[in-house]
């Protein structure tokens, strides 16, 4: 993995200009990230569009072995891999394993995904005047993706974009975070190692707002997969015109907790939602309803388990949270926290700031107008609030600008269904935490949460077009 280099056409390239990669734990500088230019990203859309000229004729079989090796490979470099994760990510290590037993799970999906792409056969006859007809229908690779990833997830995330473009034929231009630029990098010669082609995976790096435009509007370009902030996913949205687009915007993600469930059974696994990797997850569980009568048993041990998490270096085995991002982020939830309190919020547990991390924080007697509820806080944040029953629970859930996952405990199956039929999100989860996910099972979200579906057999699907074709069966 070179310093300060980007990939192009199977081979490192060194760029004018580059930023430097701060550790978020430590604030030191690690590395340099390459600025790309617009220029380097035309060359990169126009050799991936070479590229997939070639790589669209491999068979199902070879594209499914190619990720087979991705996958080989990623098992012996594990360890190595989730210390370059944690590090520049503020992740702890013991989280970073665990997001590249995920990506690796995705990239073997991606492989099973590449031989069952298939098509179905028409009845043409049922229609009338077409007797004599056969017709089916196949799937085929669209050409060029354009694949932006976040900080949050800088394996895993990834591998949603890569996985399912290759096991289809297509090729990838990758755009990832400058945060974590070298989870994207340290791809490119594993991809080359296991027998992708040269051109076929690209890696540019560089401000998003510089070269978004040609990421996005490149006449090359058949279909936009995004991750990231509302903002951006929007302006995306109204740029791309006809190409095929996933967008997996913002959340805040609510839990429904009901009466009759075995508190101490569940409150662990809501701690560990609410505040792994800081909050720093899209569907990071963000409010919890409780229902009046179990309500302070509730928040009495929701604090005391949030006070057992320890907050320090992602790189030493016992942190449980370490560093945001970056600073800018501390300031903004330290004013939104402050913003609450002066609007009548309690702290239970929590608002210990330094300059790059904070305290696991837990509040309550908040209200449905204050940011820390209504807005995404994407950070070591949950608002706890109480409910008299269950449809004012749904009416709180769905009062939303976003819908990605939601979750309720309940050990009435009437009472799940009924919630699943009314919560407007994405997903539903019965009996666990919103911020659940596998990587073979759909996912995206309603309302300002996206646009499309993840999961390696839907993004399949979103990363092909349909394709008919029909035969007379005689010249009569």
């Amino acid at each position: 993995m070179m310093d300060g280099h980007i990939w192009i056409n199977g081979a490192w390239e060194k760029t004018t200009n580059f930023t430097e990669l701060i550790a978020p734990y430590t604030g030191k500088v690690i590395g340099n990230v390459a600025k790309a230019t617009k220029e380097d990203v035309q060359r990169a859309i126009e050799g991936a569009e070479i590229a997939f000229s070639s790589f669209k004729k491999w068979t199902a079989y070879d594209r499914a072995e190619l990720l087979y090796k991705v996958v080989e490979i990623l098992r012996e470099r594990k360890e190595e891999l989730a210390r370059i994760l944690s590090e520049e990510a503020g992740k702890p290590l013991k989280a970073a394993r665990a997001e590249y037993d995920r990506t690796i799970a995705t990239y073997q999906f991606s492989a099973e995904a590449a031989k069952q792409i298939q098509g179905e056969t028409i009845p043409m006859d049922a229609a009338p005047g077409a007797g004599g007809r056969i017709g089916w229908t196949r799937r085929e690779a669209i050409g060029v993706v354009s694949a932006i990833s976040p900080f949050n997830f800088p394996a895993n995330l990834i591998a949603h974009k890569l996985g399912p473009a290759f096991a289809v034929g297509n090729t990838v231009v990758l755009k990832p975070s400058s945060a974590t630029p070298r989870s994207a990098l340290v791809l490119a010669e594993i991809f080359k190692q296991a027998g992708l082609p040269d051109g076929a995976l690209q890696i540019v790096t560089g401000s998003g707002s510089e070269l978004s435009e040609v990421l996005t509007t490149h006449p090359a370009v058949k279909k936009v997969t995004f991750t990231g902030s509302v903002p951006v996913g929007l302006s995306i949205k109204e740029k791309i015109g006809l190409r095929k687009i996933t967008l997996e915007l913002g959340s805040n993600s609510a839990l429904i907790v009901e009466p009759g469930v075995p508190l101490n059974k569940i409150i662990k696994r809501c701690v560990d939602g609410a505040f792994g990797f800081a909050g720093q997850v899209c569907i990071s569980l963000q409010r919890i309803y409780v229902q009046e009568s179990i309500y302070t048993e509730f928040v009495q041990l929701f604090t005391e388990e949030t006070r057992n998490l320890i907050v320090g270096d992602p790189l030493n085995e016992t942190t449980d949270i370490s560093a945001m991002i970056n600073p800018k982020e501390v300031s903004r939830i330290r004013e939104w926290i402050e913003e609450a309190i002066e609007q009548g919020a309690n702290v239970a547990t929590g608002g210990d700031f330094t300059e790059r991390t904070m305290s696991p924080t837990v509040l309550t007697n908040v209200t449905k107008e204050m940011s820390v509820v209504c807005k995404e806080v994407f950070a070591p944040i949950v608002s706890v609030l109480p409910y008299k029953n269950l449809n004012e629970a749904i009416d709180l859930v769905n009062d939303s600008d976003f819908g990605l996952n939601a979750g309720i405990f309940t050990p009435n199956i009437m009472d799940a269904m009924h919630a699943t039929n009314e919560i407007q999100a994405g997903a539903v989860i019965i009996n666990d935490i919103p911020t659940f996910r596998i990587d073979n099972m759909p996912y995206g979200g309603v309302k300002m949460s996206g646009y499309g579906r993840e999961g390696v057999k839907y993004a399949v699907e979103e990363m092909t077009e349909l394709k008919l074709i029909s035969m007379k069966t005689s010249f009569d």
